[in-house]
């Protein structure tokens, strides 16, 4: 591809790091949801959890921008809507998704073309790898904060993965009682590090035991598991998809008096992930198991590094096909 030039107000960033997602494998496999409602297509450029340095900007755009180490918002609204008025631009009703949707290409390349108001300044505190975790970190945060995650609640993550892991993170720094579940043993050990108290397997969850339970998961049975494990008047958290479509009973949620809520996009919390990442709140570097360099990708996204303790592999345009 020809190397990107900036446009007016946009900037072009040299990426140093990039994060895989579960969206990215599934655009791979072909079974990303956008490709059959039409709102991606191939040839696609994925990647959109990164962070860079710009290179250049474009006119009207503050030069002072240039060099700067940055990271960016995934979710490219267009400002003029009823719902960007309202405070709400990650569901703008013209939304474009960096390396996500509408052709708009992502990060999986040596430079990057962005509109420069999407991009937020990193600080030294933050470095490449916890900044290519902003955007999930962004997500995560969300989760936790819809779950009203605090001090005397008990709060139950569905999922360790790296959403469900930094949601545990963020969840046990804002002082709940956290709690995971999953199937893998070295990752359940792994969330120790994130502040999960106690760990459970799928089948001995205990019922109507929590305030909150946050789905992080890409499982079709666990929406329902959830919503059997929280107490009455209590919060669900939908941020996993599954494949396939998932069910609830929604009796369920009217005579338990439960709050379902259900987000996309980390838009509303990037900045929290950065401060809390900045100020040590949160360390999200054991999420990283292995960083590798452009050519590899295609065995990642294949399963080539699925066996890895950590859940998150990161792509650094720099290096060649080792892994390190």
């Amino acid at each position: 591809m020809a190397a990107p030039r900036p446009g007016p107000g946009d900037a072009v960033v040299d990426v140093r790091r990039v994060g895989l997602c579960g969206t990215d494998q599934e655009f791979f496999s072909g079974t990303m949801a956008y490709l059959h409602n039409g709102r991606a297509s191939c040839p696609l450029r994925p990647g959109h959890e990164w962070v860079g340095v710009v290179r250049e900007v474009g006119a009207g755009v503050d030069a002072a921008l240039v060099g700067a180490r940055v990271t960016g918002d995934t979710m490219l609204a267009c400002g003029r809507c009823d719902r960007c008025a309202d405070g709400r631009s990650h569901v703008c009703r013209a939304l474009v998704e960096v390396g996500i949707s509408m052709g708009f290409a992502g990060a999986l390349a040596e430079r990057l073309l962005v509109p420069a108001i999407s991009l937020l300044r990193l600080p030294d505190a933050v470095d490449d790898s916890a900044g290519a975790l902003v955007e999930p970190g962004g997500n995560a945060w969300r989760a936790a904060a819809a779950a009203h995650a605090g001090p005397g609640r008990r709060v139950l993550v569905w999922g360790s993965g790296t959403i469900g892991l930094l949601a545990a993170a963020f969840a046990s720094a804002a002082g709940a009682d956290v709690h995971l579940v999953g199937r893998r043993a070295a990752r359940l050990e792994l969330a120790r590090q994130f502040g999960v108290s106690t760990t459970w397997a799928p089948n001995d969850v205990p019922v109507a035991a929590f305030q909150a339970v946050i789905d992080a998961t890409d499982d079709e049975g666990v929406p329902a598991a959830a919503l059997r494990s929280v107490e009455p008047g209590g919060r669900v958290v939908y941020i996993g998809l599954a494949g396939t479509p998932s069910r609830i009973d929604t009796r369920d949620l009217a005579l338990g008096d439960v709050t379902a809520v259900g987000l996309l996009g980390g838009s509303p919390g990037l900045v929290h992930a950065i401060e809390r990442y900045a100020n040590g709140t949160v360390d999200p570097h054991p999420i990283v198991g292995a960083t590798v360099g452009l050519e590899a990708v295609p065995d990642v996204l294949a399963g080539a590094l699925r066996g890895s303790t950590a859940p998150k592999v990161h792509v650094d345009p720099r290096l060649g096909t080792e892994a390190r």
